[in-house]
């Protein structure tokens, strides 16, 4: 191995000195290199980002009119000397793995990643490396995941039994993410699906981008109230108590998240149901 790590920390974030580049910065840089467009891995005001195809699209809406360059699965570039190439991480669409390859030593950075395929995102590709630089947003051993086959199933009864008493059922969960992974994997027979506006404004994007996100519509569409009688709404957490609520009627609310795992968290949020 080379004497000088190939990546260090500083105030803005992971570098790269040999290729004077970021992964995923926390302050304004030069270049930053993005594993996913999630607001805590791409922040704004760095004059250039390097993302996968079909993350650079959300970065756009997200960010504004930001210099990027797109790239493929597995693609190999040289910046400055060091390779580098993204490769799936599993955690949502387009979001990757960083690999970076210097005199022969491979250093990888997952970035958010998820082992279970979620028939959304390309699923997780384990690279081989010297050195594999994890994140442990839920490192802890209190998070204990279900298969999601089972989450789902549990979604599906609280949704069905909400639907036979002709109330809406409200869930929870990132616009970016969890959103398309929650519509790709439940049971439309039990009613429809109707998504608040952030969240059908990314769907948009990667229809656009040629995913088969699976048809939903917009809350704003919808006039008349009985026509939430046994839908699904799907919003963002920032979204939770707003005034939109009053027009569903009767309706009863849930949680899509990693946290739902920790009680303190369950007892803060005002929801009825939390799913992990």
């Amino acid at each position: 191995m080379n004497n000088l790590p190939l990546l260090s920390f500083n105030k803005a974030g992971i570098y790269c000195e040999k290729g004077d580049f970021y992964i995923d910065p926390w302050k304004k840089v030069n270049r930053a290199v993005i594993t996913h467009a999630h607001s805590d891995h791409a922040r704004e005001g760095s004059k250039y980002y390097m993302a996968h195809k079909d993350t650079v699209p959300v970065l756009k809406q997200r960010l504004g009119p930001v210099v990027t360059e797109s790239t493929e699965y597995g693609k190999k570039h040289s910046i400055n000397g060091v390779k580098v190439s993204f490769h799936p991480a599993g955690h949502i669409i387009g979001s990757s793995q960083i690999r970076i390859e210097y005199k022969g030593e491979v250093w990888v950075v997952s970035g958010d990643y998820k082992l279970e395929n979620d028939n959304v995102s390309q699923p997780f590709e384990p690279v081989k490396c010297d050195v594999f630089i994890s994140e442990t947003t839920f490192g802890l051993p209190i998070y204990k995941w279900k298969p999601q086959k089972e989450v789902f199933e549990e979604i599906n009864a609280w949704w069905k039994k909400n639907a036979e008493e002709h109330k809406a059922s409200v869930l929870y969960g990132y616009s970016l993410g969890k959103a398309q992974r929650i519509i790709q994997n439940i049971d439309f027979q039990i009613g429809p699906v109707y998504t608040h506006g952030a969240v059908e404004n990314i769907n948009q994007i990667f229809r656009d981008g040629g995913f088969p996100i699976k048809p939903t519509q917009s809350l704003v569409s919808v006039e008349n109230k009985n026509d939430f009688n046994k839908s699904l709404v799907i919003a963002p957490p920032s979204a939770e108590g707003g005034k939109w609520l009053k027009r569903l009627g009767s309706y009863s609310t849930a949680m899509a998240s990693g946290w739902m795992a920790v009680r303190g968290m369950r007892r803060r949020r005002p929801v009825d149901r939390g799913f992990v």
